[in-house]
């Protein structure tokens, strides 16, 4: 089988802040689906890869459920509902989901789905009843006929909110109950008669916003869990009345009953609700429960009594009865530690209860696994982990064995490959958090290997060195050898802290961790100690870290701030000897639209360039590192040629040579990004008005090195796209027929991969080749913000040789998600 010309080999990304965005599938798969932005990600826990990314929603993704029997033997399809007030029901075809309907009348943003088959046997005639809740104050009641969406039922609610909903059936029958929790504190309690919903019973007891319900049945009767924002745990019983036991006596305790009856035709039934439980150990809200899943034993289906909760308080609790007593006991409770979190949105079993996950706030995913059956020790397990806001930028470090991205969730990440032992298969995860920042951070440059720039929006630029604890938990689990990596430096601190109400990364060397401890033992906590340090502890990791340590034991030092610009930092660019840095700032005036030089031996500034007269949107030095490129709003480009050093110390260290002007600029609109051929000769620009072009001169930049004037114009026919372009990157490495590779990102959230070559042929357009598009799944939903290649044939983690056919292509976006292409250098 030939090898595929393009792949998506790994993605990042985290679940929608929204209770309901993540559902596991119970099925012998195992597939984890949750919304990340305006996408469905499908994740398998066992592996650590993304199988498939499912692009149509144009709004966040609010709420997943898998459609699964009542067994919970299969789950063939999801459903899925999004701010865009629309739901999507996916289907698998040809081995992947598909989207095959969309339910579209809501008028407001859809915040929870249920959905169940109305055969209990199989699945065959595959028409589900499909039940959803919007911001609109409605609960709608759908079907799927022929591969179209029929609304069945609207329910009002007035001016009152449903937040969850559940969907099951009446013991001994085959009739639809729907409970619905909102606002009001009640739960409505819902029966299909005639196709019809009809409200049977109101359950009250809740003091506060009901946030979860969901059915479960064991034996003949039918239990409903409902949590809420008064920190309780409700479970309600519902069964036949003729079952239940009659107590005679006045002096015995009689729990009240909720009836109703339903007249199926001969023959007539009466049902009775009562409360089971109240299960009280959280102290916020409580914002999700969910019934461990049923699950063959070889031809056995087990169907264990137990119920997950997941609450604001930052913790996750596993309840069951007593098996003597048959009083519900707390069994085990996990949580985060430390760090700046809110707590867990949501949680969910694994389908064979060996595994339980819990969404948290900022959308990273917590993974805890069960040593042993009936064990109540549980231990964290790796799991994908992601930004939460848009990610602005991303590096490879010069070796390309990891990648830097940061956001606009105030955060700095680091990702690495991972081998498991005696795994072939290699994984990326999110191995380090150098930075988590008070501002929306918008750019990077990597200065060597283990030293980074980044700007936020602040008007300081802030340098980082990495700590030795890094760089010996980044040998453990990348496989390098800790000596060779540490050669040169032996006064690294050993870690970082943040102090109360700072932004600054204080380094933290090995004496400081001893003397911190007895500090705390002294230390008392009173009004004044309310906010305390995120303190620092030495970890030796042999695997990617989990939540916990990303937040508060990866940070790296702050080795200096760098002070000149007048507004906030836009971009940010180090040349390749890792002597110089450029940077610009946002301004709509010519004397803050300066790019400013700065050393990196002494840290001060070198030089201020002022020629744009709105902001500089991108900065790149060439390869050789004699020019540097600038791209502005103000539609045109410069090119700073760097200057020979002599006896006159104030000679500038670079001149302007070049530029556009509004005769001479091809480009009509905003240059969003540029970047430079391998060899220095030519440089690409990318803009707002959907054209790309190819610069230089007719031989090379600069050949005549007595003249600071370079005669540079478009090389190429003028690329036309089919979206604005909002990055660029060259390859370090041509094809195989010596053409430059060319990727283009675009406004739609596409990725382009062109060839180009300098020809005189007539016309010009033969000088591109589209070589690549990328699909609905593999590109991203909104605007690609980043292109990065990697500066080496071969992928990251594997044994690949040197003139490997494989490169790999990273790309970040506004759709909060950062891929990792692999790309066929034979196929293109």
């Amino acid at each position: 089988m030939a090898a595929p010309a393009f792949e998506v080999c790994h993605v990042f990304c985290s679940a929608n802040r929204a209770r309901g965005a993540v559902s596991w599938d119970p099925g012998p798969g195992g597939l984890l689906a949750f919304g990340s932005c305006s996408s469905v990600v499908l994740y398998e826990p066992q592996s650590g890869v993304v199988i498939d990314t499912l692009n149509g929603h144009t709004a966040r993704v609010n709420c997943v459920q898998w459609i699964k029997n009542q067994d919970n033997s299969v789950a063939i399809e999801l459903i899925s509902g999004g701010a865009d007030n629309q739901m999507i029901l996916w289907e698998i075809q040809n081995n992947r989901l598909t989207a095959i309907t969309s339910f579209r009348g809501h008028e407001g943003g859809i915040c929870a789905v249920a959905a169940t088959y109305l055969d209990r046997i199989s699945a065959v005639e595959l028409n589900p009843l499909i039940v959803s809740a919007a911001s609109d104050s409605t609960v709608r009641v759908w079907s799927k006929v022929k591969s179209q969406a029929k609304c069945l039922q609207t329910l009002q609610f007035g001016s009152g909110f449903i937040l969850d909903v559940a969907l099951s059936f009446l013991p001994f029958s085959i009739v639809p109950i729907l409970a619905c929790g909102g606002d009001d504190c009640r739960i409505h309690l819902y029966v299909q008669q005639n196709d019809q919903f009809q409200k049977m019973l109101v359950l009250s007891g809740h003091e506060d916003w009901i946030r979860g319900v969901e059915w479960a049945a064991f034996g003949e009767d039918l239990f409903l869990a409902s949590c809420s924002q008064d920190c309780l745990i409700r479970v309600w019983k519902l069964y036949v009345k003729s079952a239940s036991l009659e107590i005679q006596e006045d002096n015995d305790i009689k729990l009240k009953e909720n009836t109703f009856t339903l007249n199926n035709g001969s023959a007539e039934a009466t049902y009775a609700v009562t409360l089971e439980t109240v299960l009280a150990g959280h102290e916020n809200w409580v914002n999700a429960v969910h019934w461990q899943p049923s699950y063959y034993t070889g031809n056995m289906i087990k169907q264990p009594m137990r119920l997950l909760s997941a609450s604001m308080d930052k913790t996750m609790i596993l309840w069951a009865p007593d098996e003597e007593s048959g009083v519900w006991l707390e069994q085990v409770r996990v949580g985060e530690v430390g760090g700046n979190t809110m707590g867990f949105y949501d949680c969910q079993f694994s389908p064979d209860g060996s595994m339980i996950l819990a969404q948290a706030f900022h959308g990273a995913l917590h993974l805890w696994k069960q040593h042993a059956a009936e064990s109540k020790e549980w231990t964290p397990g790796v799991v994908i982990s992601g930004h939460f806001n848009s990610v602005q930028d991303l590096r490879w470090d010069p070796e390309g064995e990891f990648i830097m991205t940061v956001s606009a969730d105030q955060t700095t990440r680091l990702f690495a490959p991972w081998r498991k032992k005696n795994n072939s298969q290699v994984t990326w995860h999110e191995i380090a958090r150098p930075q988590i920042h008070g501002f929306d951070i918008k750019c990077l440059a990597m200065i060597g290997r283990f030293q980074f720039v980044s700007g936020a929006d602040e008007k300081v630029l802030r340098v980082f060195s990495a700590p030795r604890n890094f760089v010996e938990n980044f040998c453990n689990i990348t496989g390098h050898t800790v000596k060779k990596l540490l050669s040169g430096y032996s006064d690294l601190p050993e870690g970082a802290t943040v102090p109360a109400l700072g932004l600054s990364n204080k380094a933290v060397f090995q004496g400081d961790i001893t003397s911190q401890y007895a500090e705390e033992e002294e230390r008392f906590v009173g009004v004044g100690r309310q906010y305390q340090d995120i303190c620092f502890q030495s970890f030796k990791l042999i695997e990617p870290p989990t939540e916990d340590h990303l937040l508060q034991n990866t940070l790296w030092p702050e080795v200096q701030k760098l002070y000149g610009h007048g507004y906030e930092i836009f971009c940010v660019a180090c040349n390749n000897s890792n002597t110089v840095i450029a940077s610009a700032c946002k301004a709509t005036k010519k004397e803050h639209a300066a790019i400013i030089l700065w050393s990196t031996t002494s840290w001060k500034q070198l030089q201020s360039l002022l020629f744009h007269n709105l902001t500089v949107t991108q900065l790149a030095f060439s390869p050789d590192d004699k020019f540097l490129l600038a791209v502005s709003r103000d539609r045109n480009w410069s090119l700073w040629k760097r200057q020979e050093k002599n006896s006159q110390e104030s000679e500038p260290a670079f001149s302007l040579c070049a530029f556009t002007e509004r005769n001479t600029s091809v480009h009509k609109r905003i240059i969003w990004s540029c970047d430079w051929s391998p060899d220095s000769r030519y440089f690409f620009t990318g803009s707002r008005d959907r054209k790309v072009v190819v610069w230089g001169e007719c031989n090379s930049i600069g050949t005549n090195e007595e003249s600071p004037i370079c005669d540079i114009g478009p090389c190429s026919s003028v690329l036309a796209t089919e979206d604005a372009v909002t990055a660029i990157s060259i390859s370090p490495v041509l094809t195989l027929t010596g053409r430059y590779i060319v990727a283009l990102g675009l406004e739609c959230g596409r990725i382009d991969l062109y060839t180009w070559e300098k020809t005189l042929q007539k016309p010009l357009s033969s000088d591109w080749t589209k070589c690549i598009e990328t699909n609905q799944s593999q590109g991203h939903t909104l605007a690609v913000k980043k292109l990065c290649w990697r500066n080496y044939p071969g992928r990251a983690g594997h044994d690949d040789p040197d003139n490997s056919e494989w490169l790999q292509l990273a790309s970040c976006g506004e759709d909060n998600c950062v891929k990792i292409f692999s790309v066929n250098r034979y196929t293109i």
